[in-house]
């Protein structure tokens, strides 16, 4: 198996809730790519879009967001995405068992990538539209107070990016099979701000291959209004 080295470990001081009225420490993102491409066939994190392959834009976004440390939890087709994305500052993680659903994927990969991170925000390797911005929005919200998580809304609905506080982490780590960040979110409303980015991007992701010319255009349309 490969990854992108030892875990790190934090000194061990931990913050009691409830949360201050200013959240601190380093952000680590988390870039969900292990998927098997059932529905497409193929490797979509190899798809080219734009003349470069679909995980490429979700890192290069990431690239540019206000995070201090990027990981990207690889799965199917990772020695191929290995050798063909490249993967900027981000960490690979190659992830076992990573068919048995998201929800595996992302606690498997907190468990490996250390725990000395004040927040960890989640993005899913096939939404290419998502910015940095977005990112960046998500992570001022939870450094102002918000939380102990937020999500990204799009025209108000939930969506990705989602951030959680570190005292969520034995939740996250409880994750099994496909059951996802968004279910954990769903069981505990209240702790959860909202916070709107539609007008930054789009959360449209690309799962067979009609995906590919419609989010293509949508790109397309987009770099056109870039000053």
């Amino acid at each position: 198996m490969r990854s992108s080295g030892s875990p790190r470990r934090g000194p061990g001081n931990r913050r009691k809730m409830p949360l201050p009225a200013g959240a601190a420490g380093p952000v680590l993102a988390v870039v969900l790519a292990a998927g098997g491409s059932v529905r497409m066939g193929r490797p979509k994190q190899l798809a080219e879009l734009d003349g470069r392959p679909l995980l490429a834009h979700v890192l290069a976004a990431v690239d540019t967001a206000p995070v201090d440390r990027v990981v990207v939890a690889l799965g199917g087709a990772a020695d191929a995405v290995l050798e063909r994305v490249d993967l900027g500052r981000a960490e690979p993680l190659v992830v076992e068992g990573w068919a048995a659903g998201m929800g595996h994927v992302l606690a498997s990969t907190l468990a490996k990538a250390g725990d000395d991170w004040g927040a960890v925000v989640v993005l899913l390797g096939d939404q290419p539209l998502v910015p940095g911005r977005a990112v960046a929005r998500v992570v001022e919200a939870w450094r102002a107070g918000a939380g102990p998580a937020v999500t990204a809304t799009y025209g108000g609905r939930p969506g990705h990016p989602r951030l959680f506080d570190r005292h969520l982490l034995p939740e996250l780590l409880r994750l099994t099979g496909d059951t996802g960040a968004r279910d954990l979110l769903a069981t505990h409303p209240g702790r959860v701000h909202r916070v709107e980015v539609g007008d930054l991007g789009s959360d449209a992701d690309i799962d067979v291959e009609a995906d590919l010319e419609r989010v293509g255009h949508l790109l397309t349309t987009t770099n056109r209004r870039k000053p």
